[in-house]
């Protein structure tokens, strides 16, 4: 099949704008609400959320707004939808947003697996997976030169994570060009808000002092529903091996804002690694 895999938008017109123009100004909204006049940051890594734009498009806008995106972005997402493999990979191919094409980096995809043979090249789990998706745009606007590396994780095993992020940050420190990895996660779902920070809290501290291992055992043990702690644990081990001296919570925002429902909320962090 070669570079014919194309993988087509899931949840355009949902999570979304489906229109190109429409989808821009909303996401130029986004990204220059949280106006600074500091430069850009060069991030080794960040999290990000990814629920429908209404509600956390602005926590995605407050941490894309401040890093400076390089051509190449590994994006890492949980497997919502159960399908395909527990260590999902897209190598080789495109993905298509409203905004235009994005080309896999196959040379990248191919190095990672050679290093990581546990990581399946299967388009299956990311066909109708949102996750990765809706972080596409932000960076698409940002970088009109993007490559990516998509990544889905159905497991939650903390040594699979750990090696991933290892390998991972071999494959970054053999190359020649700077690389940000995505972290695509949500915080906890559909608890109070008063039960929900607090439950949030003892997360992002594990994130913020750049504890992988912390982040994995506060989350399983103590029942948090974040989505997305798989990629953060091999973004954040990925990125302490790559000497991240430093983690930033830029936004913290929760569905109740906009909803007004405080009784079943789910929280979104912003965070920066660097």
């Amino acid at each position: 099949m070669g570079s014919t895999v194309l993988r087509h938008p899931a949840v355009a017109g949902r999570f979304y704008p489906g229109d190109p123009g429409d989808l821009r100004t909303e996401v130029h909204g986004y990204l220059s609400q949280d106006i600074s006049t500091a430069a850009a940051i060069k991030a080794l890594g960040c999290i990000a959320p990814h629920a429908g734009y209404m509600y956390s498009g602005h926590v995605a806008g407050a941490v894309f707004g401040r890093i400076e995106i390089p051509p190449l972005c590994v994006v890492m997402c949980p497997n919502h939808t159960g399908r395909g493999q527990a260590l999902a990979m897209m190598s080789e191919g495109t993905w298509e947003t409203p905004l235009g094409e994005v080309p896999i980096d196959a040379a990248f995809a191919g190095a990672l697996r050679e290093r990581f043979p546990a990581l399946q090249n299967d388009s299956v789990a990311h066909r109708a997976e949102h996750a990765a998706e809706v972080e596409l745009p932000f960076l698409q606007v940002q970088q009109p030169n993007l490559r990516i590396v998509p990544i889905a994780l159905g497991t939650g095993r903390f040594e699979v994570l750990e090696q991933l992020g290892l390998a991972l940050a071999d494959i970054v420190a053999k190359g020649n060009e700077p690389v940000l990895m995505v972290a695509s996660s949500d915080m906890n779902h559909y608890e109070s808000d008063v039960v929900t920070r607090a439950k949030d809290q003892r997360a992002i501290e594990r994130i913020l002092t750049l504890d992988a291992r912390g982040l994995f055992e506060v989350v399983t043990q103590q029942n948090i529903s974040m989505c997305g702690f798989g990629p953060a644990v091999v973004m954040l081990t990925a990125a302490r091996q790559l000497g991240a001296s430093a983690a930033e919570l830029v936004k913290y925002a929760t569905s109740g804002d906009v909803s007004g429902d405080r009784d079943m909320v789910v929280w979104y962090a912003g965070v920066i690694v660097k």
